[in-house]
């Protein structure tokens, strides 16, 4: 049965995503999207008009690098790729996240019984 997107990506979250999407090699924007979708079982839907401002930014900070090439099916495309210093800030950014989600749920966990 499809799923209905109705989860909006959290604020500040996007470039994680993309960056740990990237991290399993090379892709161009609509293939990130759709990694991104399948992953998420179309929980997740980015906009193209999120993604691709996300990718510029990304690059301009030194987190990613981009070479244009050809999509499997001929298209040419703007290629995105982790760089060392990407790699470096997905490693600790999903360190951080990791602790965030652990203090939610302990938040949102039901209260023990007295």
């Amino acid at each position: 049965m499809p799923r209905s997107p109705d989860l909006d990506v959290v604020r500040g979250t996007l470039d994680l995503l993309v960056l740990r999407t990237l991290s399993w090699g090379p892709m161009h924007g609509l293939a990130a999207l759709r990694w991104i979708e399948q992953r998420t079982l179309g929980d997740l839907q980015i906009e193209d008009g999120a993604l691709y401002p996300a990718l510029h930014r990304l690059e301009q900070k030194g987190w990613l690098e981009s070479a244009w090439g050809y999509t499997d099916a001929g298209r040419r495309a703007r290629f995105y790729q982790l760089t060392p210093a990407g790699r470096r800030h997905l490693t600790a950014e999903l360190t951080r996240w990791e602790r965030y989600s652990v203090a939610v749920a302990r938040v949102l966990a039901p209260e023990p019984a007295r």
